[in-house]
């Protein structure tokens, strides 16, 4: 592939934009390809390379880049009529109402502008509903780019993850390993008086899919209900992706006090939101003395193409479509890694994959979880799964970032640019795409 485009752009890009890029994630080595434009389950780039796209935004695009009619006519009729007003509109209540009657735990929503902020607002919410300051997250979870979980370490040896925060926002937050019962509870008998909330992902997304073993999720809602601490679910990923329009907590039957959204809630806009009881949600201004607010909140572009992204969801076979493509995509790489590469372990679930490059493996792959890991404790490779992020990251990374993400690239097929993050199927997708995709991974791998 020719990447002379690309390439000059980045030179350009270097001269005014930290690392050429406005997110981190976009570096890649030796540049990022720059994109021209979308076009159904792909992308072309500056040179007019065609690659599937399996990164979608990183999760918001679940129909790919080309949007349904209603919500290309809610987002062009919302544009023309002017981009936003200060003031309340009608769209805004008709997504809240349409979020309410699905989400089990939704009540109430309050939207904000990104999965950042919907988090760093659930956490001040958290902590004056219960008038306490601790938070406890788990260790590869993650929340946005916010001081308060931008931490490392064991309980009672934690610390900012990175420069520009003080030891103090630490000081507050408790990291315990995901799935470790054990862990979780020595942590609420020590601080139980002072814990605000236990803020997860009902799976961990951005380090390489993690799902909760058996009775995990049950356990914190057990936990935090004996010590009268929240739950706060971050589907800021899974929200309208696991589980269809219940979310993951309808995946899993575990409704929390507070969820956290955002990417497909905006159908592809930039969108934050903060949704739950109606008693903890009404504490925020101007009904309750918790301040939030901001100025492009519930910005009715946004609010449009997000409430016709999930009224189209409803009508239509998209969740039945996505979650098939899903399963084969994930059953054809669990069957290439069977016989090319047995130590790596497929994970994701509904319309999440990954392959995380782990290092171990059983002897005898009879009776693995044939499309993706289920944590289940009859499978031969459970001591092996990543039950953490401490797991994946013992993974082989640098492999991934420096040689099957390139091999992949040079074959028209674009995944994340690293081992942790998460990789999507849209509506857009068609069976020829995976079997073309399952090809690139038997030349890849």
């Amino acid at each position: 592939m020719n990447h002379d485009e690309s390439r000059a752009l980045y030179d350009r890009a270097l001269s005014v934009m930290p690392g050429g890029v406005n997110s981190s994630v976009r570096a890649t080595q030796p540049y990022p390809f720059f994109i021209e434009r979308g076009d159904g389950a792909h992308v072309v780039d500056a040179d007019g390379n065609r690659y599937l796209d399996y990164v979608l935004g990183y999760g918001p695009l679940l129909y790919g880049h080309d949007m349904p009619e209603p919500v290309r006519a809610a987002v062009q009729s919302h544009a023309s009529e002017g981009p936003m007003y200060g003031a309340p509109t009608e769209v805004e209540v008709k997504h809240a109402e349409f979020v309410s009657r699905h989400v089990p735990s939704v009540e109430m929503i309050r939207f904000v502008n990104s999965g950042t902020e919907a988090t760093v607002s659930a956490v001040r919410l958290a902590r004056a509903y219960t008038g306490r300051d601790k938070i406890v997250i788990m260790q590869g979870g993650y929340h946005g780019a916010q001081e308060s979980t931008l931490v490392e370490g064991e309980p009672g040896d934690v610390h900012p993850s990175t420069r520009g925060i003080p030891e103090s926002f630490a000081e507050h937050t408790i990291p315990v390993p995901f799935n470790d019962f054990e862990a979780v509870r020595d942590v609420f008998e020590t601080h139980g008086d002072d814990i605000a909330a236990v803020l997860t992902e009902p799976i961990l997304g951005n380090k390489g899919i993690v799902m909760p073993v058996d009775g995990y999720l049950e356990h914190l809602r057990n936990l935090t209900e004996d010590h009268d601490a929240l739950l706060v679910f971050d589907e800021v990923i899974t929200g309208f992706r696991v589980g269809g329009l219940q979310c993951a907590q309808g995946k899993f039957g575990i409704t929390p006090d507070v969820t956290t959204f955002g990417k497909i809630i905006g159908g592809g806009f930039p969108v934050g939101a903060i949704g739950g009881k109606s008693e903890i949600i009404e504490q925020f201004t101007p009904s309750g003395n918790v301040f939030q607010s901001g100025t492009f909140s519930g910005h009715p572009v946004t609010i449009a193409a997000g409430y016709e992204y999930l009224k189209y969801a409803a009508e239509n076979d998209v969740y039945d479509h996505v979650n098939r493509l899903g399963e084969k995509l994930r059953r054809g790489i669990t069957d290439i890694v069977e016989d090319q590469a047995p130590n790596y372990t497929v994970v994701g679930t509904d319309s999440m994959f990954k392959t995380v490059f782990t290092r171990e493996g059983p002897a005898d792959l009879d009776g693995c979880c044939p499309a993706g890991c289920k944590q289940r404790e009859s499978c031969p490779r459970y001591d092996y799964c990543p039950k953490n992020g401490a797991d994946v990251a013992k993974a082989d990374t640098e492999r991934w970032k420096r040689i099957f993400w390139q091999e992949m690239k040079e074959q028209g097929v674009f995944l994340t640019v690293n081992q942790f993050e998460s990789q999507f199927v849209s509506y857009a997708h068609t069976d020829e795409d995976i079997e073309e995709t399952l090809e690139a991974y038997k030349e890849a791998l």
